[in-house]
């Protein structure tokens, strides 16, 4: 039994990985998209109105430096939505290294500007969901941050092994609007009602827990990938496979609830 384990861990281990990969990458292509055709098209077209789609928050009328915070706030989504998972592609950073380069200091600098700017509006205009929320959006920003810099001062520093594992770090720091939007619908499609919250005010423990769920405990899957990775145990890659690929299960789930549900209904 052992020696089986053996066998099938590090091949196990591997796929589930680029399982979890693909899945999230079409899963952002999907939200960048609808960041684009929602946010980029009514900015282009004047009406700034359809910026509150999603929310009454967006645009305030008469607040000319909160729109403009907001408006760069969603354009820098597109880009690191995008951007974020092409940095962890092997074969960009080895065949392509100055893109890689390139690329990685946008997806930098725009992490530590689109952190600012969460932090601005969700304590200047309020953030959905009242102050648990508020609070969970500040931890994820401030968790945005921690992993930008650690990111670019192992790159600076040529500690390659250091740099990769705070970029995914910061990709998952990054994906948590993205991820809340995902589970949400999961949670959804299972309950076929608004179970744990009030719609009304989008308040509830359901959307406490996924606050935590979503901003912080990806950090720990993280570690846990690491802790798998460089372990010689068989058993420890076998477990973390099992929980991942249970993980992108819901995520694909998720994306499929919230591109039908959520996004192409509001573009």
């Amino acid at each position: 039994m052992k020696q089986v384990i053996q066998t099938i861990a590090i091949p196990l281990f591997r796929n589930v990985t680029r399982f979890w990969f693909v899945i999230t990458f079409l899963g952002q292509l999907a939200f960048a998209y609808y960041i684009l055709m929602l946010y980029y098209r009514s900015t282009a077209l004047g009406d700034f109105e359809k910026w509150n789609t999603a929310s009454p928050h967006f645009y305030v009328q008469g607040d000319v430096v909160g729109n403009l915070i907001f408006g760069s706030h969603v354009a820098l989504a597109a880009v690191i939505t995008i951007l974020g998972p092409l940095q962890l592609i092997p074969q960009i950073r080895n065949k392509m290294p100055r893109v890689h380069r390139i690329s990685g200091r946008i997806y930098i600098f725009s992490a530590f500007l689109i952190s600012a700017a969460g932090l601005y509006l969700t304590w200047k205009r309020g953030a959905i969901g009242g102050l648990f929320s508020a609070v969970g959006i500040s931890i994820n920003a401030l968790i945005i941050i921690v992993c930008a810099f650690f990111a670019i001062r192992y790159a600076m520093q040529r500690n390659i092994k250091l740099h990769n594992q705070w970029a995914v770090h910061l990709l998952l720091a990054m994906s948590g609007v993205w991820l809340f939007r995902v589970f949400f619908m999961l949670w959804m499609l299972i309950h076929r009602a608004p179970v744990g919250f009030d719609p009304e005010t989008f308040t509830g423990p359901f959307l406490n827990a996924l606050a935590v769920f979503v901003y912080i405990l990806p950090q720990a899957v993280v570690a846990l990938y690491f802790k798998a990775k460089f372990s010689n145990s068989a058993y420890k890659k076998l477990a973390f496979s099992l929980l991942l690929f249970v993980i992108t299960i819901g995520i694909a789930i998720g994306t499929m609830g919230a591109i039908s549900g959520m996004w192409l209904p509001r573009i």
